[in-house]
């Protein structure tokens, strides 16, 4: 199956806040090139969550880090609110990561500072006020069920409560959207769902646009739309995906013919 012959993820209907166009990102491994992102196009609407499912390497943490401002793509367009945020200088899209909340696989709190001085962290570079940005750190840790653990630094929680910081501290700056890298893979089983539960009722609560990359099918499910991504290309069905994945290798080395190659993954 052909990038022209897949049907495109895109919605029929609702209102688009988040679209990318014929997107690609490639990477130089010293002379060689190495294509990430082939030509994806995608529409989130508002207050949407999706999942996009892909084993490692199939370029779903380069999409993410493209839609969430951290890396400029090869071509294509990302349409953030009616701004192609990809012809912008890198202290507008500074201003674009402020509508932006991001959790990690790793967590990234830092493990000196409290819970609640973790999630206080973005209102103090945002110039909030001390009391208003205590008070409203309380209430995010209250709203991820960690209001007796305010005091507690990161060596002190388990991974699961760790990832309740992080959730809290992407909310800190009322974010128009939440991108979210394997948001529980260093989790074990039970506190995974407890994580994904909460996910998804703050993502119904909040109406926080949410996308979240994964290669687990588990974690997918609390998802509204399920897009799969392989080869560095989009696919609105599993079935889809599989046939791009029997047909396509993982790793391909291509001859030109020229004495170059490329790899692509």
């Amino acid at each position: 199956m052909t990038a022209d012959e897949r049907v495109t993820p895109l919605l029929a209907d609702g209102s688009t806040v988040l679209e990318t166009r014929g997107l690609k990102k490639t990477y130089m491994q010293g002379k060689v090139p190495v294509h990430a992102l082939r030509g994806v196009d995608l529409a989130v609407k508002e207050g949407e969550l999706i999942a996009i499912l892909g084993p490692s390497g199939s370029g779903k943490s380069t999409l993410l880090n493209m839609i969430g401002a951290l890396d400029r793509p090869s071509a294509g367009t990302i349409i953030i609110e009616q701004q192609d945020i990809s012809k912008l200088n890198k202290n507008q899209l500074a201003e674009v990561r402020r509508n932006v909340g991001f959790v990690f696989q790793y967590f990234n709190l830092i493990g000196r500072l409290t819970a609640l001085q973790n999630v206080e962290l973005p209102m103090t570079i945002k110039g909030m006020g001390g009391a208003q940005r205590r008070q409203k750190a309380t209430d995010l840790l209250d709203l991820v069920g960690l209001g007796d653990r305010v005091k507690h630094k990161p060596s002190e929680l388990s991974g699961g409560q760790q990832q309740r910081v992080a959730i809290a501290r992407a909310l800190a700056q009322d974010p128009r959207f939440m991108l979210m890298d394997e948001p529980t893979g260093n989790i074990d089983t039970k506190t995974r769902d407890a994580i994904l539960e909460l996910i998804k009722r703050l993502n119904a609560e909040k109406r926080v646009t949410t996308v979240m990359i994964t290669h687990d099918a588990s974690v997918a499910r609390i998802a509204r739309r399920t897009l799969y991504i392989v080869d560095g290309l989009l696919y609105n069905t599993q079935e889809e995906a599989i046939i791009a994945e029997e047909t396509h290798q993982a790793l391909e080395i291509k001859d030109n013919g020229d004495g170059s190659s490329e790899v692509r993954v």
